[in-house]
């Protein structure tokens, strides 16, 4: 039997354990421009291959999660995120029996519009945008697979399934759910995304949570003591002391996010799979017409996190230390973009261009956003050197 025809039918295989209610290949729908099927790979499989190939997805290897990447080379950057949150997706995918090559797709594609510099290099283009249409790094990962990308002849962007484009657009405001077409309807007729896209969004969750608590403690930043005070932490910790009492802190830290990161995964598979059967839900038109997202932690475990998520706020984001990176990373951005905008004469030559063609069709406001294009796709390091260049 010839290769890609073993291959097509492993494929198929393959679709037969999903659930009812998963996405299958045959439920796409579509590309934006017809492509031939591959004889090798499902669509949702080149998906993922197109967004790992990308120049956005290298970018986020020196781009900051919450530590600026030349602190130390053992925090997480957003490439590491990325890959954390598409492995704990995978899993839970797994075990619901969904689309795990979708899942993953979404999880790898999600924060390819992220700035430099975490939420801070957010923030700050959103204030310099707030007049032209603002910024929103979810919004931006979408542009950025749907028109930024440069690698193929016959159209702009990666042309990704819409599944994965619908997972990777996990807000969007009615204004701007208006504009996008069938991509937005889901927020204008308040319906809900495919399972592999709401569990996507709560892997996010639980991977970042818990490795900004191993670069918390990591960085000094935070401590042992004050995470005992948060339950979700310290009924693990204390578990782990008593049965490894010798074990250095460091490494029981380690075992108790382990544990916490096991323990929130279980019990989100419970919970999504009580609210499939309690809400009916045995196809994917059951998934999209119901009023709330299925996949959800049970009550108690939704008030820890959110707990944790509070404590990182106060103790972590808002430490001074990373304060004083937060506000040195605005100064960055914002000076970066008001230079850009008043003398375009010093953005590269190919940036240029395109700013002053989109000025000429849709005005400052299409001027503006190539000028956020750019600012976006920069790394942290490259963003200072350009900082140095155009002061």
């Amino acid at each position: 039997m010839p290769e890609n025809i073993r291959n097509n039918i492993d494929q198929s295989k393959a679709e037969n354990f999903l659930a009812s209610y998963a996405v299958s290949q045959e439920q796409s729908l579509g590309r934006k421009y017809s492509e031939p099927a591959c004889n090798t790979r499902t669509e949702y499989q080149r998906d993922r291959d197109r967004i790992i190939h990308s120049t956005a997805f290298r970018r986020l290897e020196y781009k900051t999660q919450v530590f600026i990447n030349h602190e130390g080379d053992l925090y997480r950057t957003r490439l590491t995120h990325s890959l954390e949150v598409a492995q704990i997706a995978r899993s839970i995918a797994r075990a619901l029996k969904l689309n795990e090559d979708l899942t993953e797709a979404i999880a790898l594609a999600h924060d390819l519009g992220h700035t430099a510099f975490g939420h801070a290099g957010q923030d700050a283009l959103h204030d310099c945008m707030k007049n032209y249409g603002g910024f929103e790094h979810n919004l931006q990962s979408l542009r950025v697979v749907d028109h930024l990308e440069e690698k193929y002849p016959e159209f702009d962007g990666l042309n990704l399934t819409f599944e994965t484009r619908e997972g990777i657009l996990k807000h969007c405001s009615i204004k701007n759910a208006r504009e996008m077409g069938f991509i937005g309807q889901r927020f204008l007729d308040r319906t809900q995304p495919s399972i592999e896209a709401q569990l996507t969004n709560i892997a996010d969750a639980i991977a970042y949570n818990n490795h900004d608590v191993d670069d918390g403690l990591r960085s000094g930043l935070i401590s042992i003591d004050q995470l005992n005070q948060i339950e979700l932490f310290s009924r693990h910790y204390y578990d782990v002391d008593s049965r490894f009492c010798d074990l250095p802190e460091k490494r029981k830290a380690q075992e108790a996010i382990r544990r916490i990161i096991n323990q929130l995964v279980c019990d989100l598979i419970n919970n999504t799979l009580n609210n499939i059967h309690d809400s009916s839900i045995y196809t994917l038109d059951d998934v999209r017409a119901s009023q709330h997202s299925v996949v959800a932690f049970s009550p108690i475990i939704k008030s820890q996190m959110m707990e944790l998520k509070s404590f990182l706020h106060a103790n972590l984001y808002q430490h001074e230390q990373v304060n004083k990176m937060s506000n040195n990373a605005k100064e960055v951005i914002t000076n970066l973009f008001y230079k850009f905008f008043k003398s375009p004469e010093l953005l590269p030559k190919e940036h240029r261009e395109k700013a002053f063609t989109r000025k000429e069709i849709g005005g400052e406001d299409a001027f503006a956003r190539i000028i956020a294009d750019y600012i976006a796709g920069m790394t942290d390091r490259y963003a200072q050197i350009e900082y140095r260049r155009i002061n």
